[in-house]
């Protein structure tokens, strides 16, 4: 299998835009996504497979409903690995030491203040295949993170959310942990 693209240090914003379809990924997320491959290929493959003898024990083919569903499962199965292998081969690395925290980029943790009610918050930003808003791990793919992308600390960004405009104020950029 073909490697993923490494970056040591920030995207520039063409170099987002070149790189749309590949995603974004830290070393730490690449290892989980290499984990959940191998995990599908050999227990969860293993899995099916014993399903699949199984339902070929109830005979007839024709009129087995649990043969059905297991090939059913295990065209799934090869489908999720399938795109699982591709998000893995086009995927960009971050290499989170280099990550500088002169601007806004994936891999760093950006605090702002909403302006309109002052109210401040911290984000991580991650690539989309790592994000978890409810944890505050904003993908670069989201409005947030793609108005944030490339800001300096004291820019007021604005912000088009699916509830109309914000403007977040950015206060300090750090490196991700």
């Amino acid at each position: 299998m073909r490697r993923p693209f490494q970056k040591e240090g920030n995207f520039t914003m063409s170099e987002l835009h070149e790189n749309q379809n590949r995603k974004v990924v830290s070393a730490e997320g690449m290892k989980k996504l290499e984990e959940k491959l191998a995990f599908l290929t050999t227990t969860r493959r293993a899995e099916v497979a014993e399903k699949l003898n199984v339902a070929r024990g109830y005979g007839d083919l024709s009129e087995n409903a649990e043969y059905d569903a297991a090939k059913d499962e295990q065209a799934n199965l090869e489908r999720e690995i399938m795109e699982l292998e591709a998000t893995i081969r086009s995927a960009v690395i971050i290499s989170d030491e280099n990550v500088s925290t002169d601007k806004v980029n994936v891999g760093t943790n950006v605090r702002v203040k909403y302006v309109e009610d002052n109210e401040e918050e911290e984000y991580a930003l991650v690539g989309a295949l790592e994000s978890d808003p409810m944890n505050n791990r904003i993908s670069n793919e989201c409005p947030v993170g793609m108005a944030l992308l490339g800001h300096q600390v004291g820019d007021v960004v604005d912000v088009e959310t699916p509830d109309g405009f914000i403007q977040l104020e950015i206060l300090e950029i750090s490196r991700q942990d």
